[in-house]
């Protein structure tokens, strides 16, 4: 199936919709699986280098509706299985699923980490962030001073889109630790590949998504097949 790029995420589909795999490999986009087995076709997004990587992509704020509360009822799922007082919110994309998740949970609100600096907030309560999508984009990501007493002493679930390199999230895990917290689950709606793994090594036991997906590689036959 051949998809122009604003029709990925926009439809959830019955298990074993999307054909391809670790032998045929695939062409434009790679399906994960929710945990009920549903599929949600994402784009192959090849990484800057030579042309031969790639990643099957995930962009919540590009999704449906649909797709983004699938999402956000399998992650509070989860978190329901382990119990949280409050949920915190990664930008950008963390954002909307951390909203979404928390009024499932029955929050009355959540608590947004940010990227831009408001004149009261603190060096101490910061980390330097980026990302694999924006690999030369430095930034700062801030905890809002005012937002501890909702955080201290609370059972806390963070909140992101996709942990792929795992760099961003252990910045964030960083910023956590400064100020004396430490959640006890992290969630995202997809991992992608393994290259997470070292990096939050010790935090592998509190990590959960609904959706996975691996690396790519490209081929002889000009198709993706799993690289991790």
């Amino acid at each position: 199936m051949s998809l122009a790029p604003h029709q990925f995420w926009q439809t959830i589909d019955a298990p074993g919709t999307h054909v391809g795999g670790v032998t045929d490999g695939w062409v434009d986009g790679v399906p994960a699986a929710l945990p009920d087995g549903r599929e949600i076709l994402l784009p192959i997004r090849i990484l800057p280098g030579d042309g031969s990587s790639a990643v099957a992509s995930l962009i919540v704020n590009q999704a449906s509706f649909a797709v983004e509360d699938a999402l956000s009822q399998a992650m509070a799922d989860m978190l329901t299985r382990i119990g949280v007082d409050v949920v915190i919110g990664v930008p950008t994309l963390g954002l909307p699923l951390a909203n979404n998740i928390a009024r499932r949970l029955g929050h009355s609100r959540m608590v947004a980490l940010g990227t831009s600096r408001k004149f009261w907030y603190q060096d101490a309560l910061s980390a330097p962030i980026s990302s694999i999508t924006s690999p030369t984009q430095q930034k700062t990501i801030f905890l809002d001073p005012r937002s501890l007493p909702l955080l201290e002493g609370r059972r806390i679930a963070v909140v992101d889109d996709v942990i792929s390199s795992g760099t961003s999230m252990a910045a964030v895990l960083t910023l956590l630790e400064r100020a004396d917290l430490a959640p006890v689950a992290i969630t995202a709606a997809m991992l992608q590949g393994t290259r997470w793994q070292e990096p939050l090594a010790a935090w592998r036991d509190r990590i959960m998504a609904p959706l996975r997906s691996p690396r790519l590689q490209l081929v002889d036959t000009k198709r993706w097949i799993p690289a991790d």
